[in-house]
């Protein structure tokens, strides 16, 4: 606390919200960074990396916790519950911050919260935890080798047994270990206007590590840097921080010199822009979405790069605009999804989501489709993509999209590395697993729509029920 500011009263204040206000993580998180931005550096990372940390293993804390409580952590306060869960992550994953200094400031900060009486209570449960963890009997592999993944990795067991069921034991934990595994920062150079050489020699020349990210020559990994806003390549728009994952999109799409596209869910902007720059000026790119606040986001990463060939539109995806019925060259349906592909990131995601949102998501995916289908020329191509490793939001949507609207699949082999063909590809789509790619978890299919005369019997359009 060199800045005289609370560092833990923060981060409690930021899990508070996120779990009892419902706050994304992400935005929290930096909404309290944005309020605090006079803290150094060092500061700002503890606070970060406490909030994310703490929902990251909040499973394996929580087994923890109920392992030497008496009171189990469903049935306490919020206020103690996120006290403790955020202590027992500084006890058990950050070794530079002293045992006394955690128990320390949880009971002060028991206290500052008006829990007066709570303090021992408090303090015998960090004591007892410091002095007895690694006592606790974790679940065994060989008994239930599915709960102990669960509680290893910090997966609600729901996931970990449909991802076990869709791409075996392996595959699974290897999703697991890279949700929790640290990453640097994925930023694309842009090739457009500016000579990437002089892109990367102003991040080193400005003490950021760069290191080649995979599949694309001009994806990069950046490190040691302290904000942002202090590198040039970013101010200037040379750089965009996007997933590889998503560049795949504009790779994919393949969008040519005088292109009409629609990319409805656009926000932040990422995947238009590239499409803009691959399009070297040319054609345009009407990037929509459903608030102001989010084609404010796309609006501004469009200024600071400079795009020409770009609009910004807000409109809402699940309503048919006519003035844009068989118009687009390519349609872009990036549609809202569970986000299973990104927990690395979001880690709240994994606890927030469940069947019932998924099948609401299932359904808006589907009217999005349905009104995306209708906006492309005949001939032209939809791609469809989310950043989700849940099957019945992507394979089971392109099944159903493919049986009801007249298009066939285009094969995204001439479009990818070699190491990314395969199978699926061939019948083009593609699903990147995090841990099994390095990358985050995303899915994209490339559709055609079929000429007048390659239809036999079908009509563009489908009334979308539940499904």
């Amino acid at each position: 606390m060199i800045s005289g500011v609370n560092t833990r009263e923060v981060v409690l204040a930021i899990l508070l919200q996120i779990q009892e206000e419902d706050v994304p993580c992400h935005l929290a998180i930096r909404n309290a960074l944005s309020k605090y931005q006079f803290l150094p550096k060092k500061e700002r990372a503890f606070i970060s990396r406490i909030c994310q940390g703490t929902l990251e293993y909040r499973i394996q804390i929580d087994y923890i916790i109920d392992y030497f409580s008496k009171v189990k952590i469903n049935k306490m306060k919020a206020p103690i519950r996120e006290i403790l869960r955020s202590s027992v992550y500084q006890l058990k994953y950050m070794d530079g911050v002293p045992e006394a200094a955690v128990c320390n400031e949880a009971v002060k900060l028991t206290q500052k919260k008006g829990f007066y009486n709570l303090k021992p209570f408090v303090n015998g449960v960090l004591r007892t935890i410091v002095r007895h963890q690694d006592e606790v009997e974790f679940p065994k592999r060989e008994d239930d080798e599915l709960e102990y993944l669960s509680v290893a990795y910090s997966m609600p067991r729901r996931f970990v047994e449909r991802w076990a069921a869709a791409y075996g034991i392996p595959a699974t934990e290897k999703i697991l270990q890279d949700f929790l595994a640290e990453k640097p920062t994925t930023v694309r150079c842009r090739q457009f206007l500016t000579p990437q050489k002089y892109t990367l020699q102003s991040l080193i020349d400005q003490g950021v590590e760069v290191q080649p990210a995979p599949y694309l020559d001009y994806a990069f990994y950046i490190s040691g840097y302290d904000h942002l806003l202090t590198l040039d390549a970013f101010r200037d728009g040379r750089i965009q921080v996007q997933d590889v994952s998503s560049m795949l999109v504009a790779e994919i799409a393949d969008p040519q010199r005088g292109d009409y596209i629609i990319d409805l869910c656009a926000a932040p902007g990422g995947k238009s822009l590239h499409m803009a720059d691959k399009m070297a000026g040319y054609g345009t790119v009407d990037a929509r979405d459903l608030t102001e606040y989010k084609t404010d986001l796309i609006q501004e990463n469009m200024q600071r790069a400079g795009a020409i060939n770009m609009q910004v539109k807000c409109q809402d995806a699940t309503v048919f605009d006519e003035t844009s019925e068989n118009l687009a060259q390519i349609v872009l349906a990036d549609v809202p999804c569970s986000g299973l592909g990104v927990i690395g990131k979001k880690p709240d995601i994994k606890y927030r989501m469940n069947k019932k949102k998924q099948e609401e998501l299932v359904l808006l995916q589907r009217i999005i489709l349905d009104k995306a289908a209708r906006y492309v020329r005949p001939g032209g191509t939809l791609l469809y993509s989310t950043c989700t490793i849940a099957q019945e939001e992507n394979e089971e949507n392109v099944a159903w999209f493919l049986e009801h609207y007249p298009y066939e699949p285009i094969s995204l082999d001439p479009y990818l590395p070699e190491e990314l063909r395969g199978e699926t590809t061939k019948k083009g789509y593609l699903q990147l697993l995090p841990g099994v790619h390095p990358c985050d978890g995303f899915f994209i299919a490339k559709f055609r729509k079929k000429q007048e005369e390659d239809i036999d019997g079908t009509t563009g359009g489908h009334s979308v029920q539940n499904p």
